[in-house]
């Protein structure tokens, strides 16, 4: 009978048995063969075929170091501030929790009193708002840098999450009087030359930091969900001109971080790429697995000043833009 052919009559009990002992508890492949008396080398086999059969998952845990040089090669590489690493979690929940986390303390050690954040709206920037932790209190005024979404979006709609974060910091929040979706051109151009939102607007605008989250090109995306556009519109701008992700909700963009023109395009009411560009610290926050093209064309766009996300988000954004150099030389 061959070694394989051995393994593979092993009853299942005791290929957890002896994975057990040797990765919790922290015996040898030697101690184990002497207790079940096998074979050492039928040991190292059992426990290769306990991981192949998914009786044994092993997880990598990063060390904090790990997870600063990752920050120090994205600062280099695309010339932003600062790089908020977390390590990863085990679902998304808990990988926006954790992201969630590095961006309040970052927040309440960098915010001063009297300055004016504006912020955007979705899943990412309200874990932020909700983040439980210890906060110093600032005099500081949140601005809805975009419109309302909606009933639905609740806790993800900017104005709550404004008002969510001024009662965490104990300071205040102003709301955008419009909605975030417009039907066309001509109602948002209506809609902004209201003296309440262009007031607000000219607010966000002039704030020293900046909060958004960056959306990826999806027919599942959470647009598509709000009904802002259908899932045509989506796949059409992905395909046609080539888009892989949105900016604070607002602008789409492709690959190189280039603002595409689309059948979406100009329909939203809340500030540009472009005007995000002049407020000294713009924070784009992303913890989904599935946006690592969505974020090197965000950095790309050179708009951000620091970039929130996953250690696998990082390590991928790095690893696709060194493919990219290496392709165009």
């Amino acid at each position: 009978m061959t070694g394989s052919q051995e393994i593979s009559v092993e009853d299942s009990d005791l290929l957890t048995e002896i994975s057990v002992a040797y990765y919790q508890d922290g015996a040898t492949q030697e101690e184990i063969s002497r207790k079940y008396a096998i074979s050492r080398a039928k040991v190292g086999r059992m426990l290769k075929q306990a991981r192949d059969e998914g009786i044994v998952e092993i997880t990598v845990k990063y060390h904090p170091v790990f997870s600063a040089k990752v920050e120090q090669r994205l600062i280099e590489r695309f010339g932003i501030k600062r790089a908020l690493i977390a390590l990863d979690q085990p679902d998304e929940a808990q990988q926006r929790q954790q992201i969630a986390g590095l961006v309040s303390n970052y927040l309440s050690s960098s915010l001063k009193s009297g300055q004016v954040i504006a912020v955007g709206q979705g899943r990412n920037v309200s874990a932020v708002a909700h983040h439980v932790g210890v906060i110093s209190p600032k005099d500081v005024k949140f601005v809805c840098s975009i419109g309302g979404i909606h009933p639905r979006g609740g806790m993800f709609n900017a104005d709550h999450i404004c008002r969510q974060l001024a009662k965490k910091y104990g300071g205040t929040s102003e709301t955008l009087y419009a909605p975030a979706y417009a039907v066309n051109r001509a109602q948002k151009l209506a809609f902004m030359e209201n003296d309440t939102i262009k007031q607000t607007l000219d607010l966000a605008r002039k704030a020293d930091v900046a909060l958004v989250g960056i959306g990826d090109m999806s027919e599942n995306s959470y647009m598509v969900d709000l009904g802002w556009f259908t899932p045509q519109e989506v796949v059409q701008s992905r395909l046609e001109q080539g888009v892989v992700g949105d900016f604070a909700g607002y602008d789409f963009f492709d690959i190189h971080g280039q603002i595409a023109n689309t059948v979406m395009s100009d329909r939203i009411i809340g500030l540009s790429i472009e005007e995000f560009r002049p407020i000294a610290e713009v924070i784009a926050i992303a913890a989904e697995n599935s946006k690592p093209l969505a974020l090197l064309g965000a950095l790309r766009t050179g708009a951000i000043d620091v970039i929130a996300t996953s250690v696998s988000n990082a390590l991928t954004i790095l690893n696709l833009d060194e493919q990219m150099r290496f392709k165009s030389e």
